[in-house]
């Protein structure tokens, strides 16, 4: 209902060209800050004492306070030293438990899972045990670890992917987990009770500080590189560059952490992903704002089914999405989010601070950019790609020809960037290590190759040129690559160069 008056609220505003701020002070007078009654965090629950703070457990903290003064320390200055969780509450185990080993006269597990942190934190495991981060463990089956695995190595996968991605802990029949597994805080690690995921993956052990987990850079260890360079592209953000200049009026310690009312200066991942904003309220699942996905060649706008088993799983825009209450992958469901919804909620966030005009020109800037790169470059290629497997001009199997690379690197590294650019206001990013690359990279990379593979098969570039005729030559931003560049579109650069540097000046 909240989520309701908000959208109803933006739409009226927007109609009697009011401004958003007004309307949205009035609506925060109105129901008296109501909305922010769930933005507050978690605390243990129970009974000190007897639920969490158990005495035996003093003997740890004593013990460790001289044996790893820095992990006490830690420990000691966090939310849970400061309230009385101490070392027991969170690793202590039960018999049969596959991690439990005998220390000190107490039995104990190294690991502390989703599971465990339950206990006390319920909302923020069953928020995340369905998502996308729960589930990033599950890795095997995709193109990212056959490449790594086989072409790299499975030293790298080890050390590298599945750093992020989290990995099976293995445990060795002294009951602690096994070096080659361990350590690891892979966001969708695969833990021996069953549980997925790993909390020290945002919350640094052992302080488990929540002002860490709403920096930039926690998302940053993950979130880098040539696939996904979201810590990149924020840093050359607006958001970004105030971040650094204001970071001291983040007010990143704050227990509710609510944007426009805690801080204002500018917004952190975790801001747009996960907090509360006045009418959103906090979240674990750090998917659930999202509208687009941006991970695979193609994208597509996304609905989101949530199941009564705590599992979830997104509907492409066309697909058949279920109703509450229908069965669905062998659970029942309980609701549904459409990519509407889901861009409601994020859109929401945007309101506590920006402008209508502001956050519906973003949506349609970013919209324009994922819509041309899926229409001009990806759709296009991967018809050609399916094309030229189906007719033998290139083997079905991965990776073994250099189109297939070719092609990889445009979506999978180029078509990423320019996408994740354009969704946060990074401008390099969105064109130079963008839409530029993937348009470098198709003209002069995959066509030439594409010609090669024809002319091995065949002798000639028959098929290489049936394919562009066919797929290539029907839209219209291709048409200078058939035709060159048209005689209005050199004149209007050269009249703007010989403005600026004089007449000639362009030869």
């Amino acid at each position: 209902p909240q989520q309701q008056t908000i959208r109803e609220g933006v739409q009226m505003a927007c109609q009697k060209r009011l401004p958003i701020a007004r309307w949205v002070l009035g609506f925060l007078v109105l129901y008296g800050f109501a909305a922010l009654s769930t933005a507050y965090a978690a605390r243990p629950a129970g009974e000190i004492g007897k639920d969490w703070g158990k005495k035996e457990g003093q003997e740890c903290v004593d013990c460790h306070a001289s044996e790893s003064p820095g992990l006490y320390w830690e420990w000691n200055n966090s939310a849970h030293g400061q309230a009385g969780v101490n070392c027991l509450d969170c690793h202590q185990a039960q018999e049969g438990d596959v991690d439990a080993y005998e220390h000190k006269e107490a039995l104990i597990s190294v690991i502390v899972t989703p599971k465990d942190c339950s206990r006390c934190h319920t909302t923020e495991f069953e928020e995340m045990d369905g998502s996308h981060h729960a589930k990033g463990g599950q890795i095997l089956a995709s193109l990212d670890n056959l490449l790594g695995e086989v072409v790299g190595g499975p030293e790298a996968v080890n050390a590298g992917c599945r750093q992020c991605h989290g990995s099976t802990i293995e445990i060795g029949e002294n009951g602690q987990p096994t070096p080659g597994s361990w350590p690891n805080t892979g966001i969708g690690r695969i833990n021996p009770d069953g549980s997925l995921g790993s909390c020290t993956a945002c919350h640094g052990r052992h302080r488990f500080s929540r002002a860490q987990a709403r920096t930039p850079d926690t998302c940053g260890k993950c979130h880098v590189g040539p696939d996904h360079p979201q810590i990149e592209v924020y840093n050359e953000s607006k958001h970004g560059i105030i971040y650094r200049a204001k970071m001291d009026e983040m007010n990143l310690e704050s227990d509710k952490w609510v944007a426009g009312i805690d801080y204002s200066a500018t917004a952190t991942c975790a801001t747009c992903h996960m907090s509360a904003a006045p009418g959103e309220g906090k979240t674990h699942n750090v998917g659930e704002r999202i509208s687009w996905t941006l991970r695979p060649p193609i994208s597509t706008k996304i609905n989101l089914v949530r199941l009564e088993n705590g599992d979830e799983f997104d509907v492409k825009e066309g697909g058949e999405i279920p109703k509450v209450g229908d069965e669905a992958k062998g659970s029942k469901v309980v609701e549904v989010l459409t990519w509407e919804d889901r861009r409601d909620k994020m859109m929401t966030v945007c309101f506590a601070c920006h402008s209508e005009g502001t956050v519906l020109g973003h949506y349609e800037q970013f919209d324009g950019v994922v819509n041309l790169y899926n229409e001009k470059f990806a759709k296009p290629i991967a018809a050609i790609m399916a094309e030229a497997k189906e007719r033998g001009y290139i083997t079905k199997a991965p990776f073994d020809d250099k189109l297939e690379w070719v092609w990889w690197e445009i979506w999978h590294h180029e078509g990423r960037r320019a996408r994740h650019g354009a969704s946060m206001s990074g401008p390099d990013y969105t064109w130079w290590h963008g839409i530029y690359d993937v348009a470098k990279h198709t003209y002069f990379g995959f066509i030439p190759e594409l010609k090669k593979v024809a002319m091995k098969k065949d002798g000639n570039e028959k098929f290489a040129d049936e394919m562009l005729e066919k797929y290539f030559r029907p839209i219209d931003g291709h048409a200078w690559y058939f035709d060159g560049m048209s005689k209005e579109a050199i004149e209007k650069v050269r009249a703007g160069f010989e403005a600026r540097y004089g007449k000639g000046a362009l030869k």
